[in-house]
């Protein structure tokens, strides 16, 4: 029979044990950009075979990735929303932001293009007359970064949010499944290059407002602070994070996409100036 203190002994054990394995594990919280595109179905194994470490992804929008941080529940966020990310880290939430890629968002839509978007070099523009034609248009609805580019966008047109109007729908779906409803409602959207690149044999939507300095789409790598989320693991999110930023994997991010698209995914941005 066990006596209570050798029970104490057992039970210490156990605990620490469960320690020293969750410790092996890193829940990285990332937008569907990354996983829709195939990106980090690319690159976690590599990780995962390098470091000893088992990454567990949340791919949600930038928004949810970052609140999941706050509160403790990932250990590192690779997400695309510059403006929130600067706020959170002056606010002490993060003690590292470091810059991983780029690549650019498109608004895309039917062929028939009834908004009459094609080769539009303004982009604030062509949402304004997306709105001016009540033509149909979906958004992610879901505080991803892509949405709060969306917003911006509205912003500059002088527009609200165009919330509850009858050609407005919100899907409150990652990026692909996105696509996927504004291909079957003959709508526009506004999308990452790569997620939109990756499901284009899929849908029927063509890229028409692309280029303009607005549509630039950064991402970076974030630790959370340990003061703020005392139970996150440190040492594996920051293992990842060095990752991202590692030479090869930067020449890995920057070839991803060439062989199946005949063009980069992402372009590698590790190391240069950040003005994001």
């Amino acid at each position: 029979m066990l006596t209570f203190k050798k029970t104490l002994i057992l039970l210490s054990l156990v605990s620490v044990a469960g320690l020293r394995l969750q410790t092996r594990e890193v829940v990285l919280a990332s937008t569907t950009s990354t996983r829709d595109t195939g990106l980090l179905d690319s690159l976690l194994p590599r990780f995962e075979a390098r470091s000893g470490y088992r990454v567990k992804l949340i791919a949600v929008g930038t928004g949810q990735a970052l609140a999941l941080a706050r509160r403790g529940d990932a250990d590192v966020v690779l997400v695309h929303a510059p403006e929130a990310e600067r706020t959170l880290v002056d606010s002490g939430y993060f003690v590292r932001r470091r810059l991983v890629m780029h690549n650019e968002f498109l608004i895309v839509g039917p062929a028939a293009d009834p908004a009459g978007l094609r080769g539009m070099p303004d982009a604030a523009a062509a949402m304004r007359r997306i709105a001016d034609a009540r033509v149909p248009f979906v958004s992610r609805g879901d505080n991803s970064g892509t949405q709060m580019r969306e917003l911006m966008l509205w912003r500059k047109t002088g527009l609200t949010q165009p919330h509850g109007q009858p050609w407005y729908i919100e899907s409150g779906q990652g990026m692909g499944a996105t696509l996927q409803m504004a291909s079957e409602k003959e709508a526009y959207t506004l999308t990452d290059i790569g997620t939109y690149l990756a499901w284009k044999s899929k849908i029927d939507l063509v890229s028409l407002v692309e280029g303009d300095p607005e549509l630039y789409n950064v991402y970076h790598v974030l630790e959370p602070n340990p003061r703020n989320a005392p139970r996150i693991n440190v040492t594996g999110g920051r293992a990842f994070a060095d990752f991202l930023v590692d030479t090869a994997t930067q020449r890995l991010i920057g070839e991803f996409g060439k062989a199946r698209f005949g063009q980069s995914l992402f372009v590698p941005d590790a190391g240069k100036p950040d003005q994001w």
